[in-house]
C-alpha cells in the first residue's frame, strides 16, 4: 500500500518567522461544526455563538500575543474553522514549549498553530478524550501588501455573512 503524496502548504524558502502579517486558516476534522453556530438570518448581520469548545478555542487565541510576542489583528471562529490574521513584528518569539511534536526549526507561525492546536485539544479531551479535534494540516497566506491585508480583513469580518448565504441558498437547491 502505498502512502498519499501530500501537496506542501508552505512557500518553499520562505521563512515563517520573518516581521509581515499573516492570514492563517484551521478547520476541525472532517469539517465538522463543533466550534460555533451562526445564529441570525441573510436579512440580518448574523452573530456567532460559541459552543463550549469554540469558548475553549477563544481562551487559548487570547493568550497567543502574550506568549509569541504577535499581535492577532483580527481572528473568527467559525462552525468548522478558525481564521488568524495575524502580525509578526521584528522581535517574535519561537516557542520551543510550543508543541512537544514540532522541530525547533519550526517557525513562529507554525509555532502558534501547534499551540492554538494542541492546547485546545487538551483542553476538549478534558470534557471528551476521544474527540479528534483537528484537521492535520492548516494554511497560511503570507500577506503582501495594504490591498491584500485590506481584503482579508474584510473577508474575516464578512465571514458568518458568506457562511449564512451559502447555507440559505444551498438549502434552497436542496429544495
Amino acid at each position: 500500500m502505498s502512502l498519499t503524496k501530500r501537496k506542501p502548504t508552505r512557500l518553499n524558502g520562505y521563512d515563517y518567522s520573518a516581521p509581515g502579517a499573516y492570514f492563517i486558516t484551521i478547520c476541525t476534522y472532517n469539517r465538522r461544526k463543533i466550534l460555533s453556530e451562526i445564529v441570525g438570518d441573510v436579512h440580518e448581520r448574523p452573530a456567532i455563538q460559541l459552543t463550549q469548545y469554540g469558548i475553549l478555542a477563544n481562551e487559548i487565541i487570547k493568550k497567543i500575543p502574550e506568549r509569541f510576542n504577535v499581535k492577532i489583528d483580527k481572528y473568527v471562529i467559525m462552525p468548522n474553522h478558525i481564521h488568524l490574521l495575524i502580525s509578526l513584528p521584528a522581535n517574535s518569539i519561537r516557542d520551543e514549549r510550543a508543541s512537544p511534536l514540532q522541530s525547533k526549526q519550526h517557525s513562529v507561525i507554525a509555532n502558534i498553530v501547534g499551540y492554538l492546536k494542541m492546547n485546545v485539544t487538551k483542553k476538549i479531551h478534558e470534557i471528551n478524550k476521544n474527540e479528534i479535534v483537528w484537521q492535520r494540516l492548516s494554511n497560511d497566506h503570507i500577506i503582501r501588501g495594504e490591498n491584500d491585508y485590506q481584503k482579508i480583513w474584510e473577508y474575516i469580518d464578512t465571514n458568518t455573512l458568506k457562511w449564512e448565504l451559502d447555507c440559505f441558498y444551498n438549502s434552497e437547491t436542496e429544495r
